[in-house]
């Protein structure tokens, strides 16, 4: 539940296990190695863990704000990033257009309507992917749109580069069930690319989907599944309690750290305090969790918890916390302090530098 060499740490504040990180990070390299897998990045706002996957051989990457497909392209990280949402403010769209004028990095951006594609061809984006819904009750175009979208954006001056689209309402389905619900979803992102490709011409070539939870049912013999090309996965790099539900080969490498600021003894009844609370995690996918403990409720500033071993921690003592959602997490912090392993020392602090919109 504790570890001694993070007693310097002002907290709440976050920590990277480096040999967890990167054993996530060999592990899905192997798995989707290259441009088969384009990294989200907002699963960890951080552009030098964008480096050290590009390190392990991912050169493209996928964004969800502006900001963190401006911040890559301008810190020279990767060469093709993606913004997988819809924007329309001009002043965003412009900015990446300028960024990819003055780096050279190709930026892509997701349009699903006839507003997102006109405005991206207004601002000066060059390059498009016809987002379809393919499930998800989000964004994307119904697939008898997307070719008349990729017509219009053409007509634009528009690159069309494929199609996306994201099944995330399966990326914590039983396991038994996802294969077959994820070819379902697939077969409809599969046959409307196929229509886009009739008028993309030669650089109609992406079929972007998928993430940690389902990275692994793209089955290289299946028909279907097998024509998706790459896999916007994210949340591998650091994992969360709830994806580490999962039968899933990657370790929690990412923590939020506090120090016990209170306990209670009370008859039967023992508690302790952390100064961890709702703004410090994400806590939409529920409550954190402890190891050796557990977990009553969270407030704004304190997690209170008892220890399943009946022995309360002592005043100031460090406890490392699992997040349930990795992603929003990271953004209430502005660093990740970087330990060897835990229990050691730290050696990097690293600024969550994309954070913002």
């Amino acid at each position: 539940m504790t570890t001694n060499a993070l007693h310097t740490l002002a907290t709440p504040a976050l920590v990277l296990d480096r040999s967890a990180f990167e054993k996530n990070l060999r592990t899905m390299a192997t798995a989707r190695p290259g441009r088969t897998l384009r990294p989200h990045v907002k699963a960890h706002k951080c552009t030098s863990i964008a480096r050290a996957q590009v390190e392990a051989g991912h050169a493209s990457f996928t964004c969800a704000t502006p900001l963190e497909v401006i911040g890559l392209a301008c810190a020279g990280v990767g060469d093709d990033v993606l913004l997988a949402n819809e924007c329309l403010d001009p002043h965003r769209l412009a900015e990446m257009a300028r960024a990819q004028h003055d780096t050279g990095i190709t930026i892509t951006v997701a349009v699903d309507s006839t507003l997102t594609v006109e405005r991206a061809a207004e601002c000066g984006i060059s390059s498009v992917l016809i987002d379809v819904n393919v499930g998800l009750p989000r964004c994307g175009c119904a697939p008898d749109d997307a070719r008349g979208l990729a017509e219009l954006a053409m007509r634009r001056g528009l690159v069309v580069r494929g199609v996306m689209g994201y099944e995330g309402h399966l990326m914590t389905a039983p396991e038994a069930d996802k294969p077959t619900k994820v070819r379902a979803c697939m077969s409809v992102l599969v046959d409307a690319f196929d229509e886009v490709a009739a008028v993309g011409g030669e650089s109609c070539t992406i079929i972007s989907a998928g993430g940690t939870g389902t990275y692994h049912v793209f089955d290289a013999d299946d028909p279907v599944l097998s024509r998706v090309n790459e896999i916007q996965a994210g949340s591998y790099a650091l994992m969360d309690t709830s994806y580490g539900a999962q039968p899933l080969p990657f370790d929690q490498a990412l923590w939020v750290v506090g120090t016990v600021i209170s306990t209670t003894s009370r008859g039967d009844a023992k508690w302790a305090v952390i100064d961890v609370g709702l703004k410090s995690l994400g806590m939409d996918h529920g409550n954190p969790t402890i190891d050796g403990a557990s977990v009553w409720f969270c407030s704004d500033e304190h997690t209170t918890f008892s220890p399943t071993d009946g022995e309360l921690p002592a005043l100031g003592e460090r406890v490392l916390v699992r997040p349930a959602h990795i992603d929003p997490t990271v953004a209430m912090h502005a660093s990740i302090h970087v330990v060897p392993a835990l229990g050691e020392n730290v050696t990097e602090v690293w600024p969550v530098d994309l954070r913002q919109w």
